[in-house]
């Protein structure tokens, strides 16, 4: 008798060091299982189920699971208590772009070797100075001309780069058709190479053609942008030569295109 009871005394320590080398792992549905914790990765948990040791290795994410309680006493959480509604998941934000300013266009992205070109008309009016007047009426049929002349004409802008703080490099040809208000017909050509800044302040130089001579056009101005993606340029530009100079104010619109 005396060895039958210590033969059940071993098996009840047996049973009971059993029990408390099993993990109790417990879902966030409550769902409540005995387990031996073999392996916890950054998205999953992996074990064995206590009631069958040799069976197959199981795996779940850790958003599923609520606590492991370990065998030792020990406990670890994972998430909300159980039965609590799912956390929405929460996709990782997106890389935001370049910070940039200025008078972007449409569809515009910041790629250094990207040539964006742009065009449209212009209006304005030019200004002579005593000088290019007075070479001005020295031509056969300009006798009479007036210092104040309006402008018409089309500039062509290609934006060669654009710089990631902003800053681009621009070609721009404008060609004008000045004095129709006084029925004449004073044409002149622009090519000017230039930079504009990441606020959109803009400017350049390169040569201008006239009837009365080549010279040198220092231009410089703005950028506004509308609701709708135009670009609103205004533009101040001085050609100075001829013992005074020419000064002009431009506006118009442009839009992209490739």
């Amino acid at each position: 008798m005396s060895l039958r009871l210590l033969f059940l005394s071993l098996a009840l320590l047996v049973a009971a060091g059993h029990a408390r080398a099993q993990d109790l792992l417990t879902k966030r549905n409550g769902d409540e299982v005995q387990v031996k914790i073999l392996e916890i990765t950054p998205s999953e948990v992996k074990y064995r189920r206590t009631d069958n040791p040799d069976g197959p290795l199981i795996s779940v994410y850790k958003t599923e699971v609520f606590m492991i309680r370990y065998a030792n006493g020990a406990k670890e959480v994972f998430g909300t208590a159980p039965g609590a509604p799912a956390a929405p998941y929460l996709a990782a934000p997106a890389l935001a772009p370049t910070p940039h300013t200025g008078p972007d266009v449409p569809g515009d992205v910041v790629f250094p070797d990207e040539e964006v070109h742009l065009s449209g008309p212009r209006i304005g009016f030019t200004v002579l100075t005593a000088g290019p007047l007075d070479r001005g009426r020295q031509e056969p049929g300009y006798h009479d001309l007036n210092p104040f002349l309006t402008q018409f004409g089309w500039q062509f802008e290609t934006r060669l780069f654009r710089l990631p703080n902003g800053v681009s490099g621009l070609a721009e040809f404008v060609p004008l058709v000045g004095g129709l208000e006084q029925n004449k017909f004073i044409p002149s050509i622009s090519g000017i190479l230039g930079i504009r800044g990441p606020k959109g302040f803009e400017f350049g130089l390169g040569p201008n053609l006239t009837p009365i001579g080549a010279n040198i056009v220092l231009a410089l101005g703005t950028s506004f942008r509308s609701k709708s993606g135009l670009n609103f340029p205004v533009n101040l530009a001085v050609v100075p030569g001829n013992g005074g100079a020419r000064i002009s104010l431009l506006v118009g619109f442009n839009s992209r295109h490739r």
